[in-house]
């Protein structure tokens, strides 16, 4: 089909900054990536009539060490490994740990006691897109960065009675960006280092900014906005090393994770993910599991001549670090185009997770969740390492839930699938043979060119998403949203044309069994048995993180408004407070200088599946932002957009009630 049918069904996909040429404009304030929904629905009428007739950038070396700061050793924290001189009461990485375990050992509140919480401070950024990543806190301030402009905020917490913003940066973005960004113009995070915040900007730019000041330290151009290239990935910070991903995978960007010395902004390697094996930095050190994995230049060959180049595989959300086996872990995304006949082959190495040197780059091992992805299932999620039994023995492991469907334990030494079972309903498989390690297909859920493919599950959003899961070293258990959505898939011929949106398909989602009370749930599940422990149904998809404490109380937040606190053990409620605008960011605690406990988490709804709500979608148009409407056409009588930042603290932790921190 032409191209610019193609293009105008790229609509918002997933909430990871990809690649839309769809804008609107709210009044006084920047312009965002969302769709002209009359538009794509003509569209999409035409391009079903269609089906139905059918019948159904120069390689980088490994950059010179010189210079290279001293490794910054990791201190032991329970549940994880944080940098070396962090306060047990301080969270100054994404996920708390370098191994993202999004747990924390503070105990003030407790399952008796969390019943009380109250609202202390709040503080409205006037941004309406999505708000996804999390705060951080160090040295009595609280920082927060929003979605585009990616501005960065200090609030003074010295006196938690009285916080107070103490200055925000401004980096001045291209404001070509967001037209760039296909599903929302989020940003998922940052870290502190050696007294400086540092972050990736939307336009492509790491900036590290002076944690004290506001004032900019260096920023480090990475990647071309005019090649469809953007940045929404939480910039984590490892040994003095800065890692930042592209996103794009709907603009045909050939995907690659950079790193940057974090004292001084220099780039000290870039690996791509599709290409040669110079270009991936796969050398002989590199020992995937299974056979079909093992090879040369296997990011050319699985694809079609002059396609890897083009071919996504964007590393565009969470890198986690294993201090143990010196092994940095991440996911890449779909390939590209969606239309999987116009790439035929397993197109490695996207929809996988790659585990590398942190220092040099080189590839150690790599597992691929998806080949020759069909579905945009994409192998983005985080990947936690942690110790279990798993048979009666001890085993070193990365968990992974994958937007597939299946939540995945690994042997994060060798590869080697030990675990792999769905999490919520998967018909596009049967299951994961574990002697290959490949998904085993179910036929008539496979996508073709000029076919419509019915009630596919999960859709392309996944089972869940990239709002990543929490782990417990007391319960032994993870804790995760998730979605149940399903879909009807059609690829679409498609050009590629630099900058603009590369898609190939057509999509509409709808509620899992048409079940629209239950299109979500939070679930706990054991990776050493792959089965859950309980599960709590949702009205609406799960897209808010998680925060587990020692104390078995477990926060999430609903994407219609609720921020909720549950018994890790059980799942029963044991608290609950509404925002005006849906939860899709991710909760994290702290200890003030008062020696009290905070919980923290912005409110603002968007990405894919939101997208309907900040976008002023129509509610009729069941194809728009890429199909999410049809799942989603209720949500803006639940929610509405807008932006802010939430703290919480027991009856005498600061101030009482709700005061705006405007």
């Amino acid at each position: 089909m032409h191209n610019s049918i193609s293009a105008r069904l790229g609509g918002p996909h997933g909430s990871r900054g990809r690649g839309s040429p769809f804008q609107y404009t709210y009044p006084g304030r920047h312009t965002g990536p969302r769709f002209r929904s009359a538009e794509v629905r003509r569209d999409v009428v035409a391009t079903v009539l269609v089906l139905a007739a059918a019948g159904a950038v120069a390689p980088t070396a490994v950059a010179q060490q010189t210079g290279q700061p001293a490794a910054q050793q990791a201190g032991t924290s329970e549940g994880g490994n944080v940098p070396q001189g962090t306060k047990e009461g301080d969270w100054v990485l994404p996920g708390r740990t370098y191994q993202m375990t999004r747990y924390s050992p503070l105990t003030q509140i407790t399952t008796s006691n969390v019943s009380n919480l109250k609202e202390i401070y709040s503080y409205d950024d006037s941004i309406k897109d999505g708000h996804e990543g999390q705060p951080l806190f160090v040295n009595n301030t609280l920082y927060m960065v929003t979605p585009f402009p990616n501005r960065l905020y200090a609030f003074d917490f010295s006196n938690p009675q009285h916080p107070r913003v103490k200055w925000m940066y401004d980096p001045h973005p291209d404001p070509a960006a967001p037209g760039k960004a296909c599903c929302d113009n989020v940003n998922r995070g940052m870290s502190y280092y050696k007294g400086k915040i540092i972050y990736n900007v939307l336009d492509n730019h790491m900036v590290a900014v002076d944690a004290n000041t506001g004032k900019e330290v260096w920023k480090t151009k990475l990647g071309e906005v005019n090649k469809g290239e953007t940045m929404t990935m939480a910039a984590v910070v490892v040994n003095g090393i800065a890692y930042g991903g592209v996103s794009g995978g709907e603009m045909g960007v050939h995907g690659w994770l950079a790193a940057v010395d974090a004292d001084n902004g220099k780039v000290l390697w870039r690996a791509y993910s599709t290409g040669t094996d110079k270009e991936v930095m796969i050398g002989s050190d590199f020992k995937p599991y299974y056979k079909w994995m093992q090879g040369k230049d296997l990011g050319v060959s699985t694809y079609p001549p002059g396609k890897y180049q083009i071919g996504g595989a964007a590393p565009w959300t969470w890198v986690t670090f294993d201090p143990e086996t010196n092994q940095i872990f991440y996911g890449t995304s779909n390939p590209g185009t969606w239309n999987p006949d116009q790439r035929p082959g397993d197109n490695l190495w996207s929809a996988a997770m790659i585990a590398r040197d942190p220092k040099t780059g080189m590839a150690k091992w790599a597992y691929q969740f998806t080949p020759h992805d069909q579905w945009d299932y994409d192998g983005i999620n985080e990947n936690i390492p942690i110790d279990i039994t798993i048979n009666g023995q001890p085993r070193k492991v990365v968990v992974h839930v994958d937007r597939n469907g299946y939540i995945y334990t690994i042997d994060r030494t060798s590869g080697q699938v030990l675990v792999a079972q769905p999490f919520q309903k998967v018909n596009w498989s049967t299951g994961i043979d574990m002697q290959t390690g490949r998904p085993t297909l179910v036929a008539a859920k496979e996508t073709h060119q000029g076919k419509l493919t019915k009630n596919i599950c999960p859709s392309s959003s996944g089972a869940r998403d990239q709002q990543p899961a929490a782990w417990s070293p007391k319960t032994k258990l993870l804790y995760t949203g998730s979605t149940k959505v399903c879909m009807d898939y059609g690829g679409i011929e498609t050009k590629y044309i630099a900058g603009t949106a590369y898609v190939g398909a057509a999509v509409r989602m709808f509620a899992q069994d048409n079940n629209m009370n239950n299109r979500g749930g939070f679930i706990a599940w054991d990776p050493a048995t792959g089965k859950k422990a309980w599960e709590d149904p949702e009205k609406f998809p799960v897209w808010s993180g998680v925060l587990a404490t020692a104390t078995n109380v477990v926060f999430y937040g609903t994407m219609d408004g609720d921020f909720k606190a549950v018994d890790a053990t059980t799942g029963k409620e044991l608290w609950k407070t509404h925002f005006d605008s849906g939860i899709i960011g991710n909760p994290m605690t702290f200890i003030g200088n008062d020696g009290k406990q905070y919980v923290a988490i912005y409110s603002g709804v968007g990405g894919w599946l939101g997208a309907i709500v900040p976008g002023n979608l129509s509610k009729d148009d069941h194809w728009a932002a890429l199909g999410a409407v049809g799942a989603m056409y209720d949500l803006p009588d639940h929610t509405k957009p807008g932006g802010a930042l939430h703290v919480f603290a027991l009856p005498g932790n600061g101030q009482s009630g709700n005061p705006s921190g405007q």
